[in-house]
């Protein structure tokens, strides 16, 4: 018996060239969102840096040509793919809705830039306006809102590649610009290759020249990266007594912290003693080291007193110091083994929804774990210099070291030394605290500075002038680094210039939208006519 069977009983199958369509239409924004997951694996702790240069290529191809809406969308899911897995400590111990939030805002910032580089797409020489167009996008994002937030400057991810020479020159915009630079031209030459012009010689050199430069620039630079001393040494401990437990709670062991740290120096002293250390000019102890006031507590004063005494150098204490009235002071001691406390330095630039908590009540909404900042944290407004025993010591505390400005004005007020005093606890064994290990690499090198970088939990360091990690910690131990480390007093290029490197790629950036808005106007004006 033969069995009919009717049309409508068929399954209909979707035609060949509407999945096509549809792959295609995928196509891009997959690309997007794997060019910022390819930036993200150019980060510490992984020694990836030059994934950085595919993913910029990968980028250009993306935006190239889009409309500007498109490219607004692309850039967004870019950002999501680079932030979203680069930030995901932030929610380590209070969740994902801070994490997701925080990534979800930065990356509009990204955002803006794909549409600014998919406008400048079109010009003549486009990967020089669109890596200026990337600059842009972190000045905006190092500023604002609520003072910046700068964490995944491309800069930041360059401390073991072949770019890092170019932080001498003229700091991050330039080192972050060359890698973005490279990125896109590649992603040009090949496009011109492909192309098989034969009259595309010009473009084809253009394309080159955006590789090639970058790369004979950072070798042009490598005169600048020095790790001599120029002034003597100095023999520096860092101190990492660790913290009783991971996360959040840890606050509410503050003695417990504090007794680490000290019984850490006691036992340095004890080594110094017996002649298997050498005497430290001076000592290094972590941001919140002592979250006990010691003006406040005469217990605190005496223990952090006793363990200065016995080690017998001047000591920077990581303290909080809470007035009777008014806000809460993130504060750096300098601790005289005689004299007791004799300087201060309050962190000047606090960390939002960390140590303060703007617009509160609106926050709450989202998260409880706002109310575990029960008082805020004020800025300080002096410069950090220290001078220990006749070394002067630049003070950039924790957070402060993502911010050009913050590091940079110790050295033009005289540091021959930097030091990061940090407290990555409540971020655990994430990598937030090799990131932030890589920010001090770029800076060392930024400015000819060797970098003392104490934390509470790890990873402390001692970094070399030329970026090299001298010696350091690992994660959740309790240690103390001791190290001769190289003095300078020389200024680099980048030291010298400031925010003029950043300001005139802004200006190419601002340069080439306002060319590529201008030819448009004229385009559409041809059209009417």
């Amino acid at each position: 018996m033969s069995t009919t069977i009717a049309p409508s009983d068929v399954p209909e199958s979707v035609p060949a060239p509407k999945r096509a369509r549809g792959v295609r239409r995928l196509l891009r924004p997959g690309a997007a969102a794997v060019s910022g997951v390819l930036l993200f694996l150019s980060f510490p702790p992984r020694p990836l840096w030059w994934l950085a240069l595919p993913a910029f290529a990968l980028l250009g191809w993306t935006l190239r040509g889009r409309r500007l809406r498109a490219g607004f969308g692309l850039g967004y899911l870019a950002g999501l793919g680079f932030l979203l897995p680069l930030l995901v400590w932030t929610g380590e111990e209070v969740g994902p809705v801070p994490w997701v939030a925080l990534a979800a805002v930065e990356a509009l910032f990204v955002a803006a830039v794909g549409l600014g580089i998919t406008a400048v797409s079109r010009l003549p020489a486009w990967p020089v306006f669109a890596a200026a167009v990337w600059i842009l996008g972190e000045a905006a994002r190092a500023r604002v809102p609520f003072g910046g937030f700068p964490w995944g400057k491309i800069a930041f991810g360059q401390a073991d590649g072949i770019f890092l020479p170019l932080a001498a020159v003229g700091g991050t915009p330039v080192l972050g610009f060359a890698v973005a630079l490279c990125g896109f031209g590649l992603y040009e030459l090949v496009r011109q290759v492909r192309a098989r012009r034969a009259a595309a010689r010009g473009p084809i050199a253009a394309a080159a020249l955006a590789v090639l430069v970058p790369v004979t620039g950072a070798v042009a630079a490598l005169p600048l990266v020095s790790g001599a001393a120029e002034d003597g040494t100095a023999t520096v401990a860092a101190v990492q007594g660790n913290v009783p437990r991971l996360g959040l709670d840890f606050n509410s062991q503050r003695r417990a912290v504090l007794d680490n740290h000290a019984n850490r120096t006691r036992e340095l002293a004890a080594e110094v003693k017996a002649g298997r250390e050498p005497q430290p000019d001076f000592v290094l102890w972590p941001e919140n080291s002592s979250d006990i006031d010691p003006y406040a507590n005469p217990d605190a004063y005496e223990v952090i007193d006793e363990a200065v005494r016995e080690v017998n150098a001047p000591t920077v204490i990581g303290s909080v110091i809470a007035p009777e009235t008014g806000k809460l002071r993130n504060t750096l001691v300098q601790w005289d083994p005689d004299k007791g406390p004799v300087a201060e330095y309050d962190k000047r630039h606090v960390q939002p929804f960390g140590e303060y908590i703007p617009m509160r009540s609106f926050v709450r909404l989202f998260n409880s774990d706002v109310d575990r900042v029960r008082r805020d944290f004020g800025p300080g407004n002096k410069v950090g210099v220290f001078d220990l025993a006749g070394t002067k010591v630049g003070l950039a505390t924790c957070y402060e070291a993502a911010f050009d400005w913050a590091v940079r004005d110790t050295v033009t007020h005289g540091a021959q030394l930097i030091t990061v005093p940090s407290n990555n606890a409540t971020f655990g064994r994430s990598e937030m605290t090799y990131q932030q290990l890589a920010m001090s690499r770029v800076r060392a090198v930024e400015h000819s500075r060797s970098v003392v970088v104490p934390v509470t939990s790890g990873v402390s360091a001692i970094i070399g002038p030329d970026g090299k990690i001298v010696a350091e910690t690992k994660l959740f131990t309790p240690d103390v680094l001791v190290e001769k480390v190289p003095l300078r007093s020389s200024l680099t290029p980048a030291t010298r210039m400031g925010t003029l490197p950043e300001a005139l790629l802004v200006a190419v950036a601002l340069a080439g939208l306002g060319w590529s808005a201008a030819r448009s106007v004229r385009a559409r004006r041809a059209r009417a006519a």
